[in-house]
């Protein structure tokens, strides 16, 4: 008799436990608050890569930053066929925009990104204020003299200037999407990190689609650093 009331107590402390580990869970979600971004306007833009609605959010937790969001215009993202439509969250990179730099695959990823998006519907979100995974532009480049100089490799160079290894987050991105009404999403990314950041938000990512562009001879370290020690999700780099 005492055994079996042993055990039986272990089972509902077993329940109990399942309970209470579903209980953080859910509460370990957090919540997003649709103001921490403010809508300002939206127009239409045509682009090399199609023609978008182009919006543009205030992020009230870091004002004066301004968010953009490029939506397809060739499929409607919110369609009972689409209810969990392509998804691209890009980092803010100048260098690699605007300059072409080769040290990066920020070009390549945001130009495959938007064709993308215009194929096959959907949207993607413009981060500003995430130069150099969110230490701005002067360490962005200070961290490129310390890879030069002292042959460190992005996440050691960062740290070394003061700062996380990657100090991005995704919170205006969850607000936004919220805004949207949209609550699952096709991810194009190979970062498990903006996964994981954006299901705390609630946001439920369906799939996650790799984004594998712009690899050559400049950057192979860099790709081998976001495998190796950022866990993205990448193969190896072939060398040339």
């Amino acid at each position: 008799m005492g055994i079996c009331s042993i055990n039986l107590f272990n089972g509902e402390k077993k329940e109990l436990n399942k309970q209470h580990e579903h209980v953080k869970n859910i509460y370990s979600v957090r919540t997003i608050d649709q103001r921490q971004v403010r809508f300002e306007v939206e127009t239409m833009i045509p682009t090399i890569h199609g023609i978008f609605r182009t919006r543009v959010y205030l992020d009230l937790a870091e004002t004066p930053i301004q968010h953009i969001v490029m939506i397809s215009t060739s499929c409607d993202y919110r369609s009972s066929s689409n209810l969990a439509p392509y998804v691209r969250i890009h980092s803010e990179c100048l260098t690699g925009e605007i300059f072409g730099s080769l040290k990066c695959d920020c070009g390549p990823q945001l130009n495959a990104a938007l064709d993308k998006i215009n194929e096959v519907g959907g949207l993607l979100i413009y981060l500003r204020g995430h130069e150099g995974r969110s230490i701005g532009l002067v360490n962005k480049l200070r961290a490129y003299k310390l890879q030069d100089k002292s042959g460190f490799d992005t996440v050691d160079a960062n740290v070394a200037l003061g700062f996380p290894a990657d100090n991005r987050k995704y919170y205006a991105a969850a607000a936004i999407l919220n805004d949207l009404g949209i609550v699952s999403i096709r991810f194009l990314t190979n970062n498990p990190d903006k996964v994981s950041q954006l299901e705390q938000y609630g946001i439920i990512v369906v799939e996650r689609i790799p984004l594998i562009v712009g690899e050559n001879q400049f950057n192979k370290f860099y790709f081998d650093t976001k495998r190796d020690r950022m866990n993205h999700i990448l193969p190896k780099v072939k060398s040339t």
